[in-house]
């Protein structure tokens, strides 16, 4: 495989990719970042039936009393449509345009508030249907998608920024305190 040229242009990256049989590859790649919501958080997944955004509302209501969501799960076959589902209309609202954005058949985005992902993630490993997950933050993300003349998949995420450091024993003291104070370590 042998990369023979990339443009770019103000949207995406164009990388053309001669495979070794002889066929010209045209792959794009897009950013696309997510807007999260104020108090909100995201989990950006994959999953491989219709029936996620019911198995998904069922885990979320039934783990954490009060959770507030929205989820948005695009088909990859069939009608095509990005099934939807949730407790918060605004929540929903930016799920489905995050879904839209992101346009990778089988993936699901969920925006929660009144919990924390750490509250609902082995939940949501255990729904027969998911497949895998790529985040789960409150930090600012960007999806970086891959675009084929088929569709397009997620190769990956940017959550968050990069480190400025490593930390000291003030900080070590400091991250202790923390977990103890909202109550995840006794």
């Amino acid at each position: 495989m042998k990369s023979t040229g990339t443009s770019i242009d103000n949207k995406f990256i164009s990388t053309y990719i001669l495979l070794s049989w002889g066929v010209l590859m045209d792959v794009k790649f897009i950013k696309i970042p997510v807007k999260i919501p104020e108090g909100a958080n995201v989990i950006i997944g994959r999953s491989h039936f219709i029936k996620t955004v019911e198995d998904i509302y069922e885990v979320l209501v039934t783990s954490v009393p009060g959770i507030k969501f929205g989820l948005a799960f695009n088909e990859a076959s069939g009608k095509r449509l990005v099934r939807y589902e949730g407790n918060d209309e605004e929540l929903v609202k930016v799920a489905v345009e995050t879904a839209l954005n992101i346009g990778a058949g089988h993936t699901f985005v969920l925006f929660i508030r009144n919990a924390y992902p750490i509250n609902v993630l082995n939940q949501l490993k255990q729904v027969q249907e998911v497949v895998s997950l790529y985040v789960a933050t409150g930090n600012p993300v960007e999806v970086i998608v891959a675009e084929t003349s088929q569709g397009r998949t997620i190769i990956g995420v940017v959550d968050g920024y990069p480190p400025l450091g490593v930390e000291s024993e003030e900080d070590k003291r400091e991250r202790k305190e923390f977990l103890r104070k909202i109550g995840y370590k006794k």
